[in-house]
């Protein structure tokens, strides 16, 4: 496995474009690329920073609401500044869910923004 490097991570969606917006326009993701397989019925976009590990966000057709189980917890995606990033992403139209500030117990600070579909997504600040 000393070749082996993580891809991506899956997550179900209820509306594609709606996603691919707030990756992209309010996170600053790119979308890589997309695949529709109507025999199958679903279509999938992938979204990355550079070259990094992938979001895959699947539409299955029809379907416009998952229920989020208690199993999954959250993306995780570094900022330079947690507080300006806060700022941005209210004012693009994005939820957080949780201010910017120092992690229980620790000095490290971190932010929550929720994705349209309620994904958690926590950002860390690393200068």
């Amino acid at each position: 496995m000393a070749e082996s490097r993580y891809l991506h991570t899956m997550i179900r969606v209820g509306d594609l474009e709606r996603s691919v917006k707030f990756y992209t326009d309010i996170l600053g993701m790119k979308e890589t690329r997309r695949r529709d397989v109507p025999e199958g019925k679903y279509t999938l976009a992938f979204v990355a920073f550079g070259d990094g590990p992938e979001v895959e966000l699947t539409y299955n057709y029809g379907v416009g609401k998952y229920e989020m189980g208690t199993a999954f917890g959250h993306l995780a995606i570094s900022v330079p500044d947690a507080y300006a990033a806060c700022d941005a992403i209210r004012k693009a139209g994005g939820k957080v869910t949780r201010e910017a500030g120092p992690v229980k117990h620790g000095t490290t600070v971190i932010a929550f923004v929720e994705d349209p579909d309620g994904y958690k997504i926590e950002l860390i600040e690393r200068k």
